[in-house]
């Protein structure tokens, strides 16, 4: 028997031996299947999350099967995959007090700015969307569906939470060299003067971002932020706006 039969042989029989191993895998295999679809830019063939995946189609229906059973994610009319409408109500349950608080906010920001708003929160090394507003009576806006997430180092909300983190909140990222108090960003030692982080091209090419630290006792390191296609807007502006709205927040969550 060839070494990789051997080590596959070995592999199977370690499966049968310990179910409990084999359903952790299949669980993760599942969230990792909705982070590929929360993140693709549209829907996907069962194909395609195979790959994604690096398991056989065989094994991508099955999971798909059983989120589609749990309306976790649903088909089109080509029969593609994506995300369900049992996963929204889901969301809505995810820190719904500070959802609840920012949508005000974000929504009279949206308005007075005509840019997408948004609060994003830290978890663990990265930056995810909580809720965000897209702005009203605007030809086009730029979407950013919560969800979305990007690497702490990375953008203008990231920039925003790391001039606001404390040593414990540091220590608490892990032994990344990247995540350490003295890896902070020069941007971010300069957002705790300035009270505002801007970014332009990290996260999305041709956009532009500017932040503010959302610090409310209690709740994850977060900041609010918006996101628009790169323009001559004066930052400091929509910084002292978003300042506003921070505040706001935060007093409504006390």
């Amino acid at each position: 028997m060839r070494q990789n039969e051997r080590v596959a042989a070995s592999n199977a029989n370690n499966d049968e031996r310990n179910p409990a191993s084999k359903h952790a895998q299949t669980l993760s295999r599942g969230i990792r299947a909705l982070e590929l679809l929360a993140d693709a830019p549209g829907p996907m063939t069962i194909a395609e999350l195979a790959a994604a995946l690096d398991v056989h189609r065989s094994i991508a229906y099955r999971i798909l099967r059983t989120l589609e059973d749990h309306r976790m994610v649903v088909r089109d009319a080509a029969g593609r995959f994506e995300l369900g409408p049992r996963l929204a109500a889901l969301a809505r349950t995810v820190q719904h007090d500070l959802q609840a608080a920012a949508l005000p906010e974000l929504t009279a920001v949206a308005n007075d700015l005509a840019m997408t708003a948004f609060v994003a929160v830290l978890d663990l090394n990265e930056v995810v969307t909580l809720v965000s507003v897209e702005p009203r009576h605007v030809v086009a806006a730029v979407a950013q569906r919560p969800g979305t997430r990007h690497p702490l180092a990375n953008g203008a909300p990231g920039i925003a939470i790391q001039s606001a983190l404390t040593e414990a909140q540091w220590s608490a990222l892990g032994d990344s060299e990247q995540l350490r108090p003295e890896s902070i960003r020069p941007e971010a030692v300069d957002a705790r003067k300035s009270g505002f982080a801007v970014s332009h091209d990290e996260v999305i090419r041709g956009l532009r971002s500017v932040a503010v630290p959302l610090v409310i006792p209690g709740q994850l390191p977060a900041a609010v932020a918006v996101v628009f296609v790169a323009s001559a807007s004066d930052a400091a502006v929509i910084g002292a706006r978003l300042a506003d709205a921070a505040s706001a927040i935060a007093a409504a969550m006390r």
